[in-house]
């Protein structure tokens, strides 16, 4: 009983990633994470479930809360931001885990080459890693992007994704060295600091910040990307899933001509069941389907906050909690007005105009924090960081000139 007590016994303070700490703060929660999920595949097991829940949850903040995954090293804080998400995704699906009442059933399996029957361990691994529900009943109605890589083969699939991921990662090391290249001292560090140049007069100070928020989605944008196919290319070659598992998993968001279009099917949707069980459900119970709405999306702008507290524990929640939140009212804005049948040209404009206004509070919160300031893949590439560098600097001094401030 004492060594469970030691356990769960909550830290004080930090420890530096090691190996044993690693092992004893991190494993436990993902081990009652796999555990939860091979029970919730299973008849009359919901019991044990709630049994477990309490102990996963306060292990899973225990992990949040104890390690320090930078290892001392401020410019690697960004390793806390995914544990710390981690480990709230862990908490929150155990719990939607442990309400279920009855099991879930896995609708589309591998080609009969790869798996021939049922398999419940397969399953369980597969639902813990299978954020978006792909295959399963419990995700029935979610939009799958069609396949852009050939899938005549294995390898022929891996090599297109390989190719796609590196292009991206290359993207998205080119992207945020340029966002921070506009304040390399503040917000381009991990010291943090505000996109908005007060210097500047407001109708250029926040055309500048909105340059800023747009390459930081783009940088985002390629980030999940290039992440995504090259953990496809390792579940496809190694795993030897059947690429059928593995739809895209966001569709040039840009293109977008409604908020509705944009989130639920060019956006990725690897969090969208913990934000529908979190907010989306308690709400639409209170306050219908609009409710709904806006609760998801407030759900999505706390886990965002709860993700920059271990970078910035002084980070204010509004600065995520208001600009996710409006998504969900620009949501309800739009179909109280044209319906279903937002699109074209203005849809796309209305689109652009809603994401870019409160993206850039968004963007300033996380540049507050300190998260824009993370290494990036070209930061030691200095034949590449050299015209970055000037043509943003170019950039800057053409708007202070142009302000007619120094």
């Amino acid at each position: 009983m004492l060594p469970l007590l030691d356990v769960l016994r909550l830290p004080t303070t930090k420890v530096l990633l090691t190996t044993e700490s690693f092992t004893s703060r991190v494993l436990p929660p993902v081990a009652c994470y796999f555990v939860t999920a091979f029970l919730v595949l299973l008849p009359r097991t919901q019991s044990v479930r709630i049994a477990l829940w309490p102990i996963t949850a306060i292990l899973a903040f225990r992990a949040a809360t104890s390690l320090d995954m930078s290892m001392g090293q401020p410019k690697f804080t960004i390793l806390d931001i995914d544990l710390q998400l981690s480990m709230v995704c862990i908490a929150v699906r155990t719990l939607e885990w442990t309400v279920q009442t009855k099991p879930f059933v896995r609708m589309a399996r591998p080609s009969s080459t790869d798996v021939p029957k049922q398999n419940l361990v397969l399953d369980a691994i597969d639902l813990v890693c299978n954020l978006r529900g792909c295959g399963w009943d419990w995700s029935q109605g979610m939009y799958i992007l069609p396949e852009t890589h050939p899938t005549s083969s294995r390898f022929a699939f891996a090599t297109s994704a390989l190719a796609s991921g590196l292009k991206h990662m290359f993207l998205f090391g080119t992207i945020h060295f340029a966002v921070k290249s506009f304040s390399l001292d503040t917000f381009g560090s991990v010291d943090g600091g505000t996109i908005f140049d007060d210097s500047l007069p407001p109708h250029l100070r926040y055309f500048r910040s909105s340059i800023i928020a747009t390459l930081s989605a783009f940088a985002i944008y390629s980030l999940i990307k290039a992440n995504y196919e090259i953990i496809v290319v390792i579940c496809v070659l190694i795993l030897r899933q059947h690429p059928d598992q593995c739809p895209p998993l966001i569709d040039s968001p840009w293109r977008a001509t409604s908020l509705r279009e944009f989130w639920s099917r060019r956006w990725h949707q690897w969090f969208r069941r913990v934000f529908v069980f979190l907010g989306g459900k308690p709400f639409s119970l209170l306050f219908g389907r609009i409710g709904g709405v806006i609760g998801t999306f407030l759900a999505s702008g706390f886990i965002h906050h709860l993700a920059l507290l271990p970078i910035d524990p002084s980070s204010e929640m509004w600065r995520m909690v208001l600009p996710f939140g409006m998504m969900g009212a620009g949501m309800v804005i739009e179909r109280a007005v044209s319906g279903n049948k937002t699109g074209g040209w203005m849809g796309w404009t209305w689109t652009m105009c809603w994401m870019v206004l409160w993206g850039n509070v968004m963007v300033d919160g996380w540049a507050r924090a300190g998260m824009l300031g993370s290494p990036s893949v070209v930061d030691g590439a200095t034949p590449i960081r050299q015209p970055i560098e000037r043509l943003v600097r170019t950039f800057d001094e053409y708007l202070h000139g142009i302000s007619g401030k120094p």
